[in-house]
């Protein structure tokens, strides 16, 4: 680059920390970490329970888990897809 232009990337040059980054992209989208934790969260209660699971069977307790996980990040994607609407649509920013 000359000495005369600017930098287009300026912001992620002086930003490179990865977690500045990751908590710039936290504030950005506050609902994909939501439905990352709310996916693990019932990953983990999956595992617990499958110790606990008596007779059900292997494949249909998996089949449970998944489909709760997968509900969570749709919720959670769904709600943050609200979320910037609502941002956008309604609380405009002053420009």
């Amino acid at each position: 680059m000359s000495s005369g232009q600017e930098s287009v990337f300026t912001e992620y040059e002086t930003d490179t920390s990865q977690t500045s980054k990751l908590l710039r992209k936290f504030k950005e989208t506050p609902f994909v970490p939501i439905g990352m934790a709310g996916f693990a969260v019932v990953v983990g209660y999956g595992l617990y329970r499958l110790k606990h699971r008596g007779d059900m069977k292997m494949s249909l307790h998996l089949i449970h888990m998944r489909v709760a996980a997968q509900g969570f990040v749709v919720g959670a994607i769904t709600c943050g897809v609200l979320y910037s609407m609502f941002r956008e649509y309604v609380v405009k920013p002053k420009e």
